[in-house]
């Protein structure tokens, strides 16, 4: 699970710091609570303890909290979520095709005008309304094709959801 890398960039997202991935490697091999996670990795237990509830707080683990008879301390047991991680490469997935094919709705759709200068970029509309002139320079603006943009847009889309439906049916094993 994680060679996959959807997966390393949702927790070098959740963790922060690729030191911490030893943390979830410790998890998935069975070590459950956060002095043995500590002790086995030998990172400090606070950021072990920091690391586990940002793994919470993103629904990629959880505990269960007991109480030790003799000494009355809790201890708490961690496990982590695969399901969870799947559920969140799905949604980041999904969100980030939706973004594309907006933006690939708003390419399609419309004309655009650039500055030679490469100062911006302008729908028709506004082009036309600033009468073909660049604001920021003065230049005339002129037409640019869009199609290699376009085919960029539909490839990244294509290559999401490829990932997305390797990604998910690989996790899920």
């Amino acid at each position: 699970m994680l060679n996959d890398p959807l997966v390393q960039e949702l927790l070098n997202e959740v963790v922060q710091d690729e030191e911490n991935i030893s943390i979830v490697e410790c998890l998935i091999d069975g070590t459950n609570t956060d002095e043995e996670i500590a002790e086995k990795t030998e990172i400090k237990l606070n950021i072990v303890r920091k690391v586990l509830y940002k793994l919470y707080d993103s629904g990629l683990a959880s505990y269960k909290r007991s109480k030790d008879p003799e000494t009355q301390w809790y201890t708490y047991s961690w496990k982590f979520d695969s399901n969870g991680v799947n559920t969140q490469i799905q949604e980041k997935s999904a969100d980030e095709i939706n973004n594309l094919r907006e933006i690939l709705e708003i390419e399609e759709n419309n004309m655009f005008f650039v500055c030679p200068e490469g100062h911006s970029r302008f729908a028709f509309d506004q082009a036309s309304e600033m009468g073909f002139i660049c604001p920021e320079c003065g230049n005339d603006i002129s037409f640019q094709e869009n199609d290699g943009i376009i085919s960029r847009i539909k490839e990244e889309i294509a290559n999401y959801e490829k990932a997305y439906s390797i990604g998910i049916t690989e996790n899920a094993k």
